[in-house]
């Protein structure tokens, strides 16, 4: 593939590693930040210590915050803001934008209120200057992919040669392969309900319980997560994948899971303002607002994300979470 240079909006953990990837696979990426801050340490130092510790980028990798700049300069745009600042980036990103781009998403979450997923939201602002959106997710820590680690993720789209130019652009023969997907909603809702079920994961852990109930909630989670996506249009199937159960497994046993040890800290006492003042960016905090709403709309089945809706914006006792669940109706597994 001749070499590209591509607009990385978003300078944190995983635009940073996936700047890298794209640098060792013969790109340029240009890392766009907001603060002037980010963008000199990563010029001088090479580093994005607030987010990847002891990791050091590649040198060839650049950092701007001239907007305009990087727009005009990019072949196509990675979008890696965090879920909650997509639509404003879009928004600027529209003023300044001359032609037509493809935009790839892999920032995984529900916009609040609206209920539109990334793709949705790029599309919706960025209008006739989209080409087509690729949605780039699939189970993956910024933290190892930095480092090279062997890593397999899905490029989901509607256009099917938008996916494959996206998976050509990330896949090598050394630590990364991406494989293709035409059902992008699945994809979507399955990296942003996970999260979810990664925080109840982390509640259980902290309270004590053990890989009984870490097993339970990640099936029984995964059901939900099909049922509300199946509703919303997208293919069961997608779920047994990379994107729904591959990426519930990786965020919800893992150290590296911000998700997972939000959960931790909702075991320990703490509240929403603390826990977000200690790990800034919670995605599944702000998809279970989303999915709680969803599910209460379409009167969808979904009593995990209800209990964490009620434990964290409704101030319900967290070691009650399991006597609430066992209390429920009897029923079959599969319905």
């Amino acid at each position: 593939m001749n070499k590209q240079k591509i607009a990385v909006l978003g300078a944190g953990s995983w635009g940073s590693a996936l700047a890298q990837t794209l640098t060792d696979n013969g790109h340029e990426a240009m890392l766009w930040c907001h603060r002037q801050e980010e963008a000199d340490e990563i010029n001088t130092f090479h580093t994005v210590s607030e987010y990847l510790p002891n990791v050091v980028l590649d040198t060839r990798i650049q950092a701007y915050t001239d907007l305009q700049f990087v727009m005009d300069a990019a072949d196509l745009v990675l979008c890696v803001v965090p879920s909650q600042a997509v639509r404003t980036v879009m928004e600027q990103v529209a003023n300044v934008i001359s032609e037509p781009k493809l935009f790839i998403t892999a920032t995984k979450g529900i916009e609040k209120d609206s209920h539109k997923r990334m793709s949705e939201i790029i599309t919706e602002v960025v209008g006739d200057n989209v080409k087509a959106v690729v949605a780039l997710t699939g189970p993956s820590h910024a933290e190892e992919v930095a480092i090279r680690q062997f890593t397999a993720l899905v490029a989901a789209s509607e256009d099917d040669t938008a996916s494959k130019i996206t998976q050509q652009l990330f896949s090598n023969d050394t630590y990364m392969r991406v494989y293709r997907s035409n059902d992008i909603i699945g994809a979507e809702l399955g990296g942003a309900l996970k999260n979810i079920m990664a925080i109840i994961i982390g509640v259980l852990i902290g309270l004590g319980y053990g890989d009984n109930a870490k097993a339970a909630v990640m099936t029984r989670g995964l059901a939900e997560m099909i049922r509300l996506a199946r509703h919303l249009g997208a293919d069961p199937i997608t779920f047994t994948g990379l994107t729904g159960l591959g990426d519930l497994i990786v965020t919800a046993t893992s150290v590296h899971s911000r998700n997972f040890n939000a959960g931790l800290k909702i075991a320990q006492g703490e509240n929403l303002e603390q826990l977000l003042h200690e790990i800034k960016t919670v995605e599944g905090i702000k998809a279970v607002v989303s999915a709680h709403q969803l599910a209460e709309k379409y009167q969808i089945d979904m009593p995990l994300t209800q209990v964490l809706y009620q434990v964290v914006y409704e101030n319900a006792d967290v070691a009650t979470i399991v006597e609430e669940m066992l209390k429920r109706e009897m029923k079959v597994e599969i319905y």
